[in-house]
């Protein structure tokens, strides 16, 4: 049997991404948004591609499979689930444009299937279950044998969380689903929605809330959230009547009426932060991490697993996954680099790999530097007013000069990361020994609000002396390796 060349798709929505097997192995994994500039760009990932094309050695003609990262036809099931929510006091009167907008996207989604076909015309299309691909890629990133999977998102056609239990017979991936919770009961919806209502871009500044969480005090508004998100015995519930059920439309709010009553008004993005805000952040961060960890602890009742993987879009919220690795017992808990939607073009791949071979494709297992590099790059000559871009023959000795003298430097080298998180290659850097260079930091190069923490980087034989989690064993090799492979050169940018 000829070893099929299979392409990997997040595209028609956010996140645009791509992903391509070539010989059993993963090449790459690509965001469009990394080659257009286009932050959660929904733009088919045609950059993305012709680079995955390039560096195999491949044209679109040697492509023999594409692995779309939702499959259109599950969408169906929301349209007759819909109409029971006549009955619902508090639903009704969405029943009819929820099952309306579910039809439409449907449609989309076959649509979006056919374009495939005719782009690609010597492929087979294939829709691979959004939730199994957020799986088998979380899986496949974390390296281990066996392990259970959770993955939490906003939806996923009609699924907004599940449980399986993963494991390898050799080279072969057994994929179990254990449970599901269909929407409305939405984690990443509930949190979308208050993210919004605080006055920040849904799908995009969630993290921008758990960071303002940090400065509040959640018992002002615990018993709303609570009556908001239930805990139940296979998962959890929202309340329709403060998170009314979901249309897919801009014109029908995720907030009700009596949700706002008892918060705050919408704020303007803006306009003055208040203590309101901050403490409707901390009691939705707290109910989040309550309900993920009760989530946890059921995957490892189910499935026995000692080993955690956790994916989608709710799996980056770090604080959460912190207080999953304290509260649940697991040995390891472990979140692939590209946990929201762009990682299930690498996950649609995979998933559809091993559906075809009865193998899982090599070369995910703790790899975050899945993009493009550029050792060939020409520096401008002429960068913007003060900045200054040259390459440096002596990177460390360079960089620790320049950061002992409070510089703040960008660090451009080697391949790109896959994921929203700079892990190094694209990174700016600042030392933490200048107390005014957070201020400078976000007024003058990230532009964002002061209270926005910041990720530190230490030595590696310092690490136990600044954390409290354990490193994985052989993360920090698979991490040399990567650096090892790429071309390093750094960009300096004086602020």
């Amino acid at each position: 049997m000829t070893t099929p060349v299979l392409l990997g798709l997040c595209s028609g929505t956010h996140d645009s991404a791509a992903a391509l097997i070539s010989d059993g192995k993963l090449v790459g994994l690509v965001e469009e948004e990394r080659l257009n500039g286009d932050k959660h760009t929904r733009a088919f990932p045609r950059h993305a591609i012709d680079y995955l094309l390039t560096r195999a050695n491949l044209t679109a003609d040697d492509v023999t499979s594409i692995a779309y990262n939702f499959d259109p036809g599950l969408y169906r099931n929301a349209i007759p689930s819909s109409l029971r929510y006549l009955l619902h006091k508090t639903a009704r009167r969405r029943a009819l444009p929820r099952a309306t907008s579910f039809a439409r996207v449907h449609r989309r989604a076959s649509e979006r299937l056919s374009a495939l076909t005719d782009t690609f015309p010597r492929a087979r299309v294939t829709g691979v279950e959004h939730h199994r691909a957020h799986g088998i890629y979380a899986f496949a990133a974390s390296g281990y044998d066996s392990a259970a999977v959770l993955i939490v998102d906003s939806l996923g056609e009609t699924t907004t969380t599940s449980i399986a239990r993963v494991s390898l017979d050799g080279d072969r991936a057994i994929y179990e689903p254990v449970a599901r919770i269909s929407d409305p009961a939405s984690l990443g919806y509930a949190y979308g929605a208050v993210t919004q209502h605080l006055g920040w871009r849904r799908g995009d500044e969630e993290g921008t809330v758990m960071a303002l969480a940090a400065l509040g005090d959640p018992s002002r508004f615990r018993a709303l959230f609570r009556r908001a998100i239930r805990l139940t015995e296979n998962g959890f519930s929202l309340d329709s009547a403060l998170f009314p059920l979901r249309v897919i439309s801009s014109r029908y709010p995720r907030l009700s009426p009596v949700f706002t009553a008892a918060t705050c008004p919408p704020r303007t993005e803006g306009s003055p932060l208040l203590d309101v805000h901050a403490d409707l952040a901390a009691a939705l961060q707290e109910r989040t991490e309550q309900t993920m960890v009760h989530l946890a602890r059921r995957a490892r009742e189910l499935t026995g697993e000692q080993l955690l993987c956790v994916g989608g879009g709710v799996a980056m919220n770090c604080v959460s996954i912190g207080a999953i690795v304290r509260e649940c017992g697991f040995e390891e808990v472990a979140v692939p680099p590209a946990p929201g939607d762009a990682g299930t073009a690498a996950g649609a791949a995979l998933s559809l790999y091993a559906e075809t071979t009865g193998t899982l494709a090599s070369g995910t297992a703790r790899r975050c530097y899945l993009g493009p590099d550029y050792p060939e790059i020409t520096l401008d000559s002429r960068p913007r007013e003060g900045l200054s871009a040259r390459r440096i023959t002596d990177p460390v000795q360079h960089l620790a000069r320049q950061l002992a003298d409070g510089r703040i430097v960008g660090l451009f080298q080697g391949c790109l990361e896959a994921g929203p998180r700079a892990l190094g290659n694209r990174s700016i850097l600042a030392s933490p020994l200048h107390p005014e260079v957070v201020n400078r930091l976000n007024a003058t190069v990230k532009f964002r609000e002061p209270f926005r923490p910041f990720a530190p980087v230490v030595l590696e034989d310092k690490a136990a002396d600044y954390f409290t989690l354990c490193l994985v064993p052989g993360v920090m090799e698979a991490l040399k390796l990567g650096k090892d492979e790429s071309h390093a050169g750094t960009e300096e940018v004086p602020a």
